[in-house]
């Protein structure tokens, strides 16, 4: 059986996985054109390549149908439910840095800290007779984060589109989304409260707990994080 390794399909971070492995003599190419959802690897035996979206990721981990996948932190920390119990870190691979944060208008002066957030949001609420709204598109992430520091009076409502607009659009007050360099929010007059990092994110190598590791695909596993100079997770 062939070791399977889930890769983003496009974009830059299909180029820099591409760039991570081929510099440790693992080259991954595209099979085709761009319109081409496989590849080819060379540099070790018995390993095949799976192009897919960094959202699909996760979830074929999960299902333990790919026994490797190069993904965000968030995505897979936002998508499994006990992550930890379903793939394991193989390494982190400096790129596709991110962080994903709380921010709020600028407009509020007095709102620098999550306990002014709550504050805010209580009074939000005895104000306009509803709870003041979040957009996101990290529920699980955020929900905990939030819940951990002790804000009430929330509601989270889904952004599938440009999160930072939404205030702007009126459909929320706040917002939780991820930010490399700021500039977007500071485009939106946004600003990011003091303590409001919910998670720092990076593209990683993940395993599979859940895959068919039989005697041959655990070898391969071993002699490809050899390869790559890291170490073999324990699954």
């Amino acid at each position: 059986m062939s070791l399977r390794i889930g890769v983003p399909s496009k974009g830059r971070l299909m180029e820099k996985t591409f760039e991570w492995f081929g510099a440790r003599g693992v080259t991954m190419a595209r099979s085709g054109d761009d319109r081409e959802y496989s590849g080819h690897v060379s540099g070790i035996g018995g390993v095949h390549l799976v192009l897919l979206s960094a959202g699909e990721i996760p979830r074929e981990l999960s299902a333990g149908r790919i026994h490797l996948g190069v993904t965000g932190t968030d995505l897979i920390r936002e998508k499994l439910a006990g992550w930890d119990t379903r793939v394991a870190e193989v390494a982190p691979l400096g790129f596709g840095f991110a962080d994903l944060i709380i921010a709020v208008p600028n407009a509020w002066i007095d709102v620098d800290t999550l306990d002014d957030l709550d504050a805010v949001a209580a009074q939000f609420r005895a104000a306009h007779g509803h709870r003041l709204r979040i957009a996101t598109k990290y529920h699980r992430l955020v929900r905990e984060f939030l819940q951990s520091a002790g804000v009430a009076e929330y509601r989270l409502v889904d952004s599938q589109g440009a999160t930072e607009g939404t205030i702007r659009n009126m459909t929320a007050e706040a917002v939780a989304d991820i930010t490399s360099s700021g500039d977007t929010l500071r485009a939106n007059h946004l600003k990011i409260l003091s303590d409001g990092l919910v998670l720092k994110s990076q593209a990683e190598l993940f395993a599979s707990r859940r895959a068919n590791w039989d005697a041959i695909t655990l070898a391969r596993l071993n002699e490809l994080c050899a390869k790559l100079g890291v170490e073999a997770p324990a699954l």
